[in-house]
């Protein structure tokens, strides 16, 4: 299993500080979540449908005109390799480590290639991998781009997979209205921007053939009645759209003001998060840690990333983590 964010069980046993007591910045969503409406019994009580309105809703959100409901988005990386044979995958990276992961899990060969090197390696892979905006970097593509890449890729009867977790803020640049072409795969989390990761919902995006045979591999019922219920309400929720989107960039805004204010200037960032490579990544970590703040740190690069404080309680606790440290480094 790859090392990802949110791991706080383990990190109140390993420093001895109940997790209650934790501000958790090391996973980027929202910290606040949409609030669970009244969900009736017969979600729970019965098997899921298809015609609940859930598929609609997630139309109606994306501008997409076709979708497949999965059990988070995670589910749809680990699957999509099954519907290919063997070949060459690009990984715009660093990324979301699972991408590569899966693609070799498979026997694929795996290049994790730069923004720059895209071009050159192109025309010699069966299929790109692409977060966009980027986690961790924050890195944000055109569609103009992207789209060339496809084209590219889809006259050999290749892939361009679009990981679009972080889009909901900028729906402008999402490619989602593109996904009904061949060849082009478009992945929408739905929890890090509703704030409700647990519930394991997301979305696939392409044109009906392939969502046909990723439903097979998916398997019936794969998203409970109640999360169907849920994720209707959510998506539904323009007002609550609108709110969130200015309230996390906000919050991000000021995030990357405290981190240079505290001489950490972060080097990328999103609506959800700023990255930071400094070469005391792992002493901060360590340092913020001891605090009870919890941030992901990514060894292989000497960075960090810091999701969103809910609250003015967690900024002040953040800021006054940040004056500890400047004093015990003096």
């Amino acid at each position: 299993m790859l090392e990802h964010g949110g791991r706080l069980r383990k990190a109140a046993l390993h420093y001895g500080i109940a997790e209650a007591d934790w501000l958790d910045l090391s996973s980027g969503l929202a910290p606040w979540p949409w609030a669970i409406p009244d969900i009736p019994l017969r979600a729970w009580a019965r098997l899921p449908e298809t015609d609940d309105g859930l598929e609609q809703a997630a139309r109606e959100y994306y501008g997409a005109t076709q979708v497949l409901p999965v059990a988070g988005s995670q589910a749809a990386i680990q699957l999509l390799p099954r519907l290919r044979r063997t070949g060459k995958v690009g990984v715009l990276s660093p990324c979301y480590a699972e991408h590569a992961e899966a693609w070799r899990r498979n026997g694929y060969i795996v290049r994790e290639v730069l923004e720059q090197e895209v071009d050159f390696f192109l025309d010699s892979l069966d299929v790109l991998v692409v977060v966009n905006p980027n986690n961790p970097t924050g890195l944000s593509l055109t569609p103009e781009r992207l789209l060339d890449w496809h084209a590219r890729l889809a006259q050999r009867g290749g892939w361009l997979v679009v990981d679009e977790a972080f889009m909901d803020n900028t729906p402008q640049l999402s490619l989602s209205s593109y996904a009904d072409q061949v060849g082009l795969i478009v992945l929408r989390s739905f929890g890090k921007f509703f704030g409700l990761a647990g519930v394991r919902l997301g979305f696939v995006l392409a044109e009906r053939k392939l969502l046909k045979l990723l439903a097979e591999q998916v398997g019936p019922w794969a998203v409970s009645g109640p999360t169907r219920v849920l994720g209707q309400v959510c998506l539904r929720d323009t007002q609550g759209h609108a709110r969130q989107r200015e309230r996390t960039e906000e919050a991000s805004q000021r995030l990357a003001e405290v981190l240079e204010r505290h001489g950490f200037k972060p080097q990328g960032g999103c609506a959800l998060f700023q990255w930071l490579i400094t070469e005391r990544a792992e002493q901060l970590h360590e340092f913020m840690a001891r605090q009870g703040i919890l941030l992901r740190l990514f060894a292989h690069n000497s960075s960090l990333r810091f999701g969103l404080p809910a609250d003015e309680a967690d900024w002040q606790r953040l800021e006054h983590a940040f004056d500890a440290y400047a004093k015990e480094t003096l």
